[in-house]
């Protein structure tokens, strides 16, 4: 069954253009104009339960824009929404007690508070019986590993547990929907760690249908098995991640281990060569050209190993966005 179901979704916004100077501030004043920014073209997809998807695309290619009107604080130009059934612009409390929105970027607990504090409010909020509360934090808590900094001012935590804290905030409820939108973003690298683990668990322990935008695209490789990439507010790819890069990776990597020193310059008649630290090299080919160069490397040159290995998924990401595709 699927827990989302967007059809042929369009967001369009109205945007206010200014000439500069003064001359424009007061011409405003009485004429203004108004042009239209379309941040969702036609966008349709579903989701199904308990799945874990990767939603990808480069700043201002309607992301955040989607996510919002899947959550409801956004009401769609044209096309339909279901989340679990419900229209979410309608913001049912029955809807909103099934599903989280996650911010990077935005935080609601208090300040000079502990974090304990805003989930004791949360818990009002949502009505959350002592019993079933204090078993969710406890299993929140020892998930993420922050039961020492349950009392201490928010203002006093560091930016990842910070960032902690306001995960559990948002999943007090146990939501069966969580958005999360850039929820790793400027955490070290072992905070980004310990959030996928968490993120992971939590998708196993609860079942949860997760929609997960990031710009670390470590974090979509090493959670979601599928990905639905936006540009420019329309769909560009929905499929497997296997699939995207053999569908957008047009090149392979060669890497290779001499046996005796070879000049670079007759590697470069072949492809890219991305290094050279003798023995090893690495080598970037067409991929339809690829077992005819690796069978040219051993024909030709003193190899001792060779392994063909598919791109980056954030190269293939890269070359995709700044339009070097072809397609």
């Amino acid at each position: 069954m699927d827990s989302i179901i967007v059809d042929h979704l369009q967001k369009d916004y109205s945007v206010f253009r200014k000439k500069p100077g003064l001359k424009g501030a007061l011409s405003s004043l009485f004429f203004r104009k108004y042009e239209t920014k379309q941040a969702v073209n036609d966008v349709s997809f579903s989701i199904g339960a308990g799945e874990l998807v990767g939603f990808i695309g480069p700043n201002g290619a309607g992301k955040t824009t989607t996510l919002k009107c899947l959550s409801g604080l956004l009401y769609p130009t044209r096309g339909t929404v279901r989340v679990l059934g419900f229209d979410p612009w309608q913001r049912k409390r029955e809807f909103l007690t099934q599903i989280s929105l996650v911010m990077g970027q935005k935080n609601q607990l208090w300040w000079d508070l502990p974090a304990m504090d805003t989930f004791l409010l949360n818990k009002e909020m949502y009505a959350i019986d002592d019993a079933k509360f204090k078993k969710t934090v406890s299993e929140l808590v020892d998930i993420l590993d922050v039961s020492r900094l349950l009392t201490v001012q928010v203002r006093k935590l560091s930016l990842g547990e910070r960032m902690k804290m306001e995960i559990i905030a948002a999943i007090i409820h146990t939501p069966n929907i969580l958005f999360l939108d850039e929820p790793t973003i400027g955490l070290d690298v072992v905070i980004q760690k310990q959030m996928r683990d968490f993120i992971r668990e939590y998708n196993k322990r609860y079942n949860a249908t997760i929609v997960l935008t990031s710009h670390y695209m470590e974090d979509v490789k090493q959670l979601a098995s599928r990905i639905i990439v936006i540009d420019h507010g329309a769909l560009l790819f929905d499929g497997s991640l296997v699939k995207f890069i053999d569908t957008y990776g047009k090149d392979k990597i060669l890497s290779i281990v001499l046996d005796d020193h070879v000049k670079q310059d007759q590697l470069k008649r072949l492809g890219v060569v991305l290094s050279y630290e003798y023995p090893k090299v690495t080598i970037r080919v067409p991929r339809e050209k690829t077992k005819d160069i690796a069978a040219l490397l051993l024909r030709k040159f003193p190899i001792d190993d060779i392994n063909i290995e598919e791109q980056d998924i954030e190269d293939v990401v890269r070359t995709v966005f700044s339009g070097k595709t072809g397609e």
